[in-house]
């Protein structure tokens, strides 16, 4: 494994740990206030907010983004199974064309346009690609030459090009100041992680919990205790108690089902269980941002069977159960997954794959123009590959995200959100607010 791989689970690790400082004033005091003593069931930034009594649903579409950290290969997820070099490149991690005789069913990718077949492990994708409820972008990404997890994933999270200089807020936080807010609620965006995505950095009226469940009084007799430590005055420390208070109260009554039908066990299938648990909840939700990370496939990433094609189904049944779950709801949802990079070409002798530069994006829900895989594509030979011998981006990621915003949004204003950015494709990706 390449020190920029170990370096990488390193600074995860020390991301987490420095959470705690990434909070707000108040939320900080809220938590010192309850959590210290064992009343909150977990660290959390939850205590910052209020819950508004008055929040309800919207107009315009609830955005989520899911990111896929660790660099999730696009060329076995979404297969170019038409292209002879990408047969060459990786004789022992392809799959088969669907018109391949010589080859097992199981071996062979699942057919979307001719040219393109997703991974059997994507499966349950299948039938909302048919049904034009999810279309596919390949060939997308960003700028970013360093191959280096931390700067791709920043780059990305920042909204930029590349890492080099910019703004340092992220481009959720972006977007929500320079929106209209829709509801009096502080639940605008939330994150299901362990740790504020920089995505959010920078933002107000937005929270991360590890999960719903965590935020439970542990002792339902401290209520009445707590409610006279902080029910009166007009301190810092009481505003933040009583917030706290009103959160817990809140949450308490949203009903969370231990194990809801269809969803995997995983971490992004509860996540997004969750997050349909708020939407259906109607606090004001907007923005939820999600993450599934372990996609650094360097040595037995696996065709049919293994590690890719195990997190290819979590996330494949995550997103249908998600989808199907949600039904008539869907129509203004969007919902995109991305990935800080590719893989290489070519697969190493360790039966894996290296860090690339072009990948695939997943867009689902109700405006997306599905059944159609989005794609200026490079080809694959070598004389079309950049000077690394990788995948060329063609298309930027910010055209995606600028088209949701810009078609979903009413009031968005993409280059503010993205400051640099000149769209090299006109949208099309999603169908505007009717």
């Amino acid at each position: 494994m390449s020190n920029g791989c170990e370096s990488y689970r390193v600074a995860e690790s020390k991301r987490s740990e420095e959470f705690g400082w990434q909070m707000s004033r108040r939320g900080l005091l809220a938590t010192v206030g309850l959590g210290a003593a064992g009343w909150l069931g977990a660290k959390s930034a939850l205590a910052q907010v209020v819950v508004s009594e008055d929040a309800k649903d919207h107009e315009g579409d609830i955005l989520i983004s899911v990111f896929l950290r660790g660099g999730m290969d696009g060329l076995s997820a979404v297969v170019p199974y038409a292209e002879d070099a990408y047969h060459r490149g990786r004789p022992n991690l392809r799959l088969r064309s669907p018109k391949d005789n010589s080859a097992g069913a199981a071996y062979k990718a699942l057919d979307l346009d001719g040219f393109f077949g997703l991974n059997p492990g994507l499966a349950a994708l299948l039938p909302l690609y048919k049904e034009g409820k999810m279309a596919v972008v390949h060939a997308v990404g960003s700028g970013d030459q360093t191959r280096s997890h931390f700067e791709a994933m920043n780059a990305m999270e920042r909204g930029m090009h590349q890492i080099r200089g910019g703004v340092q807020t992220g481009w959720v936080a972006r977007h929500l100041a320079s929106t209209p807010r829709r509801n009096p609620t502080p639940l605008r965006a939330v994150a299901l992680s362990s740790v504020m995505p920089d995505a959010l950095r920078g933002a107000s009226h937005a929270t991360t919990m590890a999960s719903l469940t965590d935020f439970r009084l542990a002792d339902p007799g401290l209520k009445e205790m707590l409610t006279g430590l902080y029910g009166n005055g007009n301190d810092v420390m009481a505003q933040a108690g009583r917030e706290t208070l009103q959160v817990l109260d809140k949450l308490s009554h949203i009903k969370m089902e231990n194990k809801p039908a269809g969803y995997p066990g995983s971490g992004l299938g509860i996540a997004l269980q969750q997050v349909a648990t708020l939407i259906r909840s109607g606090v004001g939700l907007e923005v939820a941002c999600l993450e599934m990370g372990g996609w650094d496939t360097h040595v037995a990433q696996g065709t049919i069977s293994g590690w890719l094609p195990g997190y290819l189904k979590e996330l494949g049944d995550a997103l249908a159960a998600f989808e199907k779950d949600m039904g008539p709801e869907m129509r203004r949802i969007t919902l995109i997954v991305q990935t800080e990079f590719g893989r290489r070409v070519n697969e190493n002798t360790g039966l894996g794959t290296d860090h690339g530069r072009a990948s695939a994006m997943f867009l689902l829900g109700g405006s997306v123009r599905g059944g159609r895989v989005f794609a200026d594509w490079p080809g694959m030979e070598e004389k079309q590959l950049d000077e690394v011998g990788d995948l060329r981006v063609t298309t930027d990621y910010r055209d995606v995200l600028a088209d949701a915003l810009t078609q979903r949004v009413a009031g968005s204003r993409p280059a503010e959100v993205f400051p640099g950015w000149e769209p090299k494709r006109s949208g099309g990706y999603f169908s505007p607010l009717s």
